[in-house]
């Protein structure tokens, strides 16, 4: 999974079944850090060592992402559109690194249909979707290095029309800035930049769910 986005900027890959492992990327634009120091009242600053600070954190998803699933060719994914937001915290002896966790009720990552993904440079059939229902976003960003690591929870809803709706596949991979590689695919990221630009990359192997049709493409 290839994903782009900005945090101010980060870029990723996506995730689904992946036997024996597939890459998944995201490409958000953006992790936008803002820090303050929480007034306890009273506009009065005490002297001593300094307060802990809080950063405030958001992230888009921008185009030119990919997903792959097995050995199939790469699915094209504009995901241009998603954000979400969370907060960040210094991790303690690490005056670079920032924990993050991003609010599951601000993430939004759009679904793969005709007018977002092209399969063999072919848009996908309109009556075709997979939903992204994130269940989990946090890891670590080290501000010196730009080097970023988040975990990534997510539920892949499938379905065709009002016809048929597939049990949802379970999505967990680490997205990183670096290197992912797994059985049968790989990926190589993009650290964040001075404009909060960045790409990241995963891999993940998916349970079979039970289903014929899907444990049927998946494999």
């Amino acid at each position: 999974m290839g994903l782009g986005c900005k945090m101010i900027s980060l870029e990723p890959p996506i995730l689904c079944r992946l036997p024996p492992t597939t890459p998944t990327s995201f490409r958000t634009k953006t992790i936008v850090f803002s820090s303050y120091a929480p007034d306890k009242g009273g506009g009065a600053v005490s002297t001593g060592l300094p307060k802990a600070h809080t950063y405030t954190a958001s992230f888009k998803t921008l185009g030119a992402c990919k997903l792959g699933i097995s050995w199939y060719p790469d699915f094209e994914y504009n995901a241009q559109g998603g954000t979400g937001a969370g907060t960040g915290s210094k991790v303690a002896d690490d005056a670079n690194e920032l924990s993050v966790d991003f609010d599951i009720e601000t993430l939004y990552i759009p679904p793969l249909t005709s007018s977002t993904t092209k399969f063999l440079g072919l848009p996908l059939p309109t009556f075709l979707k997979i939903d992204i229902v994130p269940q989990l976003f946090q890891g670590n960003i080290n501000q010196e290095s730009g080097k970023v690591d988040l975990e990534f929870l997510a539920k892949f809803c499938f379905s065709v029309g009002s016809v048929y709706k597939a049990p949802a596949l379970l999505v967990k991979t680490v997205l990183t800035s670096d290197e992912s590689k797994g059985k049968i695919r790989g990926g190589r990221g993009e650290r964040l930049d001075e404009e909060g630009n960045c790409k990241l990359v995963g891999v993940a192997f998916v349970e079979p769910i039970h289903d014929f049709f899907m444990d049927s493409f998946l494999t």
